[in-house]
């Protein structure tokens, strides 16, 4: 079975942070990071070089394939923050529905900026995915 490159390190998340080179992203990656660690109750660590990871779970796929993941997770990445949210939680579709401009894929939520997005819908989705998480 094939390592996952992608694994909790030791590196310092507020180093990671502060050396996001766009202001406003940097500016939003730090206010997720508190929205992500208030929800969770989880301290933010660093999986691989540029992802920043709450909790702990451990995903089983009816192919077999079994990982350790986040529980949410997000990063600034130069385009748009992504957040790392489950793939199908209740109410999804109608959180996105009302955030704000976004894109989203399969289990990832891209935002240009927040002041683009609700914050209180943000929140809601975070929680909502958390919630999907420690249930499985």
């Amino acid at each position: 079975m094939a390592t996952l490159k992608t694994a909790p390190t030791t590196a310092s998340v507020d180093d990671f942070l502060a050396a996001v080179p766009d202001e406003t992203r940097r500016r939003d990656a730090i206010a997720v990071r508190d929205l992500m660690r208030q929800v969770t109750g989880e301290p933010p660590t660093m999986w691989g070089d540029a992802i920043v990871g709450f909790g702990h779970r451990h995903l089983r796929y009816a192919s077999g394939r079994e990982l350790d993941w986040f529980l949410v997770g997000f990063s600034p990445r130069k385009a748009a923050t992504t957040l790392y949210l489950g793939e199908e939680f209740p109410e999804k579709e109608q959180l996105l529905a009302r955030l704000g401009r976004h894109t989203a894929g399969k289990g990832c939520l891209y935002v240009k900026r927040l002041a683009d997005v609700d914050l209180d819908v943000l929140t809601e989705l975070v929680r909502a995915s958390v919630a999907q998480a420690r249930a499985e």
